[in-house]
């Protein structure tokens, strides 16, 4: 199993700074070094467990007061980091669920247990770029299966108040799929 770690910063200097340091402390692959609106800055990792924990201690000594979220999911859901990485094709028209958030980890972390949650395709996980530093997930699935997992997916969020807003769109018309894609 994958294990996936983030990092997100209020400092673009020390975003690059702990980015490398957490390169060098374990055997991890980089999945993502950007900035992020507004002004901040994000390190997403890969590797085995072990690794990943390392090099997120390290990170977060880095980070020190410039830390603004951190997370560690030890077992990621395969589709997780193809949505990271791009937009996924849903594999047939299904309804449409979008999960809004304040944090970049928090649509991380709800992507992932959207997608352990219900029968759903995790289309993207979209970060905080153009967006005001907010992020969503856009995922597919039966009407069904995408509440249950936007239900599922936003709960930790929720309690944390990191919930902007969510939807769920039965029958969507094409144009909005392409749209996304």
């Amino acid at each position: 199993m994958i294990s996936l770690g983030l990092l997100e910063l209020n400092s673009i200097a020390k975003g690059i700074e702990a980015g490398d340091a957490m390169l060098k402390t374990a055997d991890v692959k980089l999945l993502k070094a950007a900035t992020v609106c507004p002004g901040k800055f994000i390190v997403i990792i890969s590797g085995d467990v072990a690794a990943v924990s390392a090099s997120m201690e390290v990170g977060r000594s880095f980070a020190k007061e410039y830390l603004v979220d951190d997370l560690v999911i030890a077992s990621l859901d395969s589709q997780v980091i193809s949505a990271i990485n791009g937009c996924s094709v849903p594999p047939k028209m299904a309804a449409l669920g979008v999960m809004e958030f304040f944090s970049i980890a928090a649509s991380v972390v709800a992507a992932d247990t959207a997608a352990k949650t219900a029968q759903v395709d995790i289309l993207e996980v979209r970060m905080g770029l153009g967006i005001g530093g907010k992020s969503f997930v856009t995922l597919c699935g039966d009407v069904a299966a995408v509440q249950a997992a936007i239900d599922s997916g936003i709960k930790e969020a929720a309690e944390k108040g990191m919930v902007v807003s969510t939807c769920v769109i039965p029958s969507p018309r094409q144009e909005i799929f392409t749209a996304l894609i």
